[in-house]
């Protein structure tokens, strides 16, 4: 089962630490930086604020490594010494790889490099963007998992008899018809009272203006209806989603959280980029699609 809210970073940091979204803090795609109105996005996060501050908690590779264990991160490039990665996967030596030949050449390669016992983390992002882009199930969808196939064979094929191969995701995805799709920033009515917008389209943080929080609960509940459950950020805290959110990290949540239900969403046209609103397929959310994710082992 996926974290909560079912995104990339929640869950990269969630599988990287050992530990709930409430703990590392990485608690949505977006989130608001407290105390600003800044709305940081942890997928083009760098430096600031500081991945280390804003993170706290060592990672599974900072502990193997502590260990004795040698510890190597194979992603993307472009993700080398970013801030998700930073506070996901610091304490291994990062290697580049694009596509997913290269991430099972790269991954095999430092597994037979390693130095007595060897923890190696491969990531390959190519079937959620396909999916994101395209739609679940797609042709373009169909190559990408059988690219992740093939990765997945190769990786098998090159495995030491004394070597484990762990497979999971970080979360799953489902399409959303552009009927059951709301615009809060073309609906008066959702923006009224709300100052700042973070989270995603499954998940909304809204940040309310001082006063209002009544009213954007009652004004988003009448327009939403069944489609979504608006809370305040202590109702939702209280579900245990999160885990236990420490005091430091609460300002990163919404004072109101709205979380779709079944395949709505809510876009922001005009607040977000543009590509954001004219996807086919998101998570975020709690359906089972979305949190239920595979965990298989294989051994050498």
């Amino acid at each position: 089962i996926a974290g909560f809210p079912s995104t990339t970073p929640t869950s990269l940091v969630s599988l990287g630490t050992g530990v709930a979204p409430g703990a590392h803090g990485v608690l949505g795609f977006t989130v608001r930086v407290p105390g600003t109105d800044r709305v940081l996005t942890h997928t083009d996060w760098a430096a600031d604020p500081s991945p280390l501050r804003w993170q706290p908690v060592p990672t599974q590779l900072e502990r193997a490594r502590a260990a004795g264990v040698t510890t190597t991160v194979v992603s993307r490039p472009e993700f080398g010494g970013s801030g998700l990665t930073v506070a996901a996967n610091r304490g291994g030596d990062f290697r580049g790889a694009a596509g997913g030949d290269a991430v099972a050449a790269a991954m095999l390669a430092a597994l037979a490099t390693g130095s007595g016992p060897t923890l190696v983390s491969g990531y390959h992002a190519d079937l959620d963007r396909y999916g994101h882009v395209y739609g679940v199930d797609s042709e373009p969808w169909r190559v990408a998992a059988a690219e992740v196939d093939a990765l997945l064979a190769r990786l098998v094929d090159g495995l030491p008899p004394d070597a484990a191969l762990l497979v999971t995701a970080d979360h799953g995805q489902l399409d959303i018809p552009a009927a059951h799709r709301f615009d809060l920033d073309t609906d008066p009515r959702l923006r009224a009272g709300v100052r700042l917008v973070a989270g995603e389209a499954r998940v909304r943080y809204l940040h309310t203006e001082p006063g209002a929080t009544e009213d954007v609960l009652a004004a988003w509940s009448a327009v939403l209806g069944a489609t979504a459950r608006v809370r305040t950020r202590d109702e939702v805290v209280a579900t245990g989603w999160f885990g236990p959110v420490p005091e430091e990290h609460l300002g990163r949540v919404g004072d109101v959280v709205v979380t779709c239900n079944d395949t709505y969403a809510v876009m922001a046209s005009r607040t977000e980029r543009p590509m954001a609103s004219k996807l086919v397929a998101y998570h975020g959310s709690d359906t089972a699609a979305e949190l239920t994710v595979p965990l298989l082992v294989v051994r050498g």
